[in-house]
């Protein structure tokens, strides 16, 4: 409960969810829980804010490409109304692994064990 109060990193605070619950309507949520709102009238900029509520921890690579585009007012319907169409040739949405141990690592790093293969014919060591 000490969490939901003070650390908005692990989801949004308490004041946070009061406030979006006052003046902000549900609009819809994402495939990895994040749920998003807009707000019922327009801000100063002359358009409604919009939010997202992330399920977990605050990552924005965890938004997907159509709920992105929304939410910066890319698209004028939410993908709950307008679904967005994938190409052919793209791929489903994946968040950043990075700082994750599912995050890519090639040979020779040292979180992959910092052995590489010698270095080859154009490369010349640097001797004074």
């Amino acid at each position: 409960m000490l969490a939901k109060i003070f650390t908005w990193w692990n989801g949004a605070t308490l004041g946070t969810l009061f406030d979006i619950a006052r003046r902000a309507t549900l609009v819809g949520e994402d495939s990895e829980g994040n749920r998003y709102y807009q707000e019922n009238k327009a801000s100063l900029e002359g358009r409604p804010r919009r939010y997202v509520i992330y399920n977990g921890f605050a990552e924005p690579s965890r938004v997907p490409a159509d709920w992105h585009g929304w939410l910066h007012h890319s698209f004028a319907e939410p993908p709950t109304e307008r679904p967005f169409q994938l190409k052919s040739w793209e791929k489903p949405h994946r968040p950043n692994l990075t700082g994750t141990r599912f995050a890519w690592r090639p040979k020779g790093s040292l979180a992959n064990g910092g052995d590489r293969a010698a270095a080859t014919g154009d490369y010349e060591a640097w001797k004074p």
